[in-house]
């Protein structure tokens, strides 16, 4: 039989094996390849507004689309524009701050949206959110909706915080206000580096 193979033009065990492996490798770098143009992204965390919970330099893979925003998901999106309100309730855009961010969903539409920022706490539906994730407390009003709240978050937008309450432009921010799920450009699933702080984003 093994000489009718090698006649046949049949290779050698060792060899069909290496081609196979090599086969293997080549379509697996490929599929990742698709994963990571049409699927995920690997960014990299720039300034302290999420910290703990992600630090500057860490690198994190998202999403490569965004469809229905939750309460509580990490999100780099597009802050090109802001959007505040006035007195009279409406909606006020302006130019953003043009340039991407990572925040924290606090708020969907229909959700409501208040503080104490005397005593550093955030209201959402009239209910005290609890965040152990958060470093300090939110004391700080950074005039997006000065004497509106509680405010309504409209249809098509989010509410969105840094973790880092004492050091993040956030949705209290007349630069950033409400952002719209369209500027969302995807979710913060994994963090690959630094390699001690592996895992999942949370």
């Amino acid at each position: 039989m093994n000489q009718r193979n090698k006649r046949q033009g049949a290779l050698p065990a060792p060899v069909e094996g290496f081609f196979g492996f090599v086969e293997t490798f080549f379509i697996t770098m490929m599929l990742a390849s698709l994963l990571f143009i049409y699927f995920l992204r690997v960014t990299t965390i720039n300034g302290e507004s999420m910290l703990e919970t992600l630090h500057p330099d860490d690198k994190v893979i998202m999403t490569a689309f965004y469809g229905e925003p939750h309460q509580g998901d990490i999100v780099v999106l597009d802050a090109k524009e802001s959007v505040t309100m006035n007195e009279a309730g409406e909606l006020v855009k302006g130019r953003g701050m043009d340039k991407l961010l990572v925040k924290r969903i606090i708020a969907c539409e229909g959700q409501t949206v208040s503080f104490d920022f005397q005593r550093g706490i955030v209201y959402v539906d009239g209910e005290e959110y609890r965040e152990s994730y958060i470093s300090g407390l939110t004391h700080t009003d950074e005039g997006a909706f000065t004497g509106n709240y509680p405010v309504t978050v409209p249809e098509g937008y989010v509410f969105v915080l840094g973790d880092n309450r004492r050091n993040s432009r956030d949705s209290r921010s007349s630069e950033l206000g409400f952002v719209d799920v369209d500027n969302i450009i995807g979710k913060v699933l994994f963090r690959i580096a630094p390699y001690s702080d592996i895992g999942k984003v949370d």
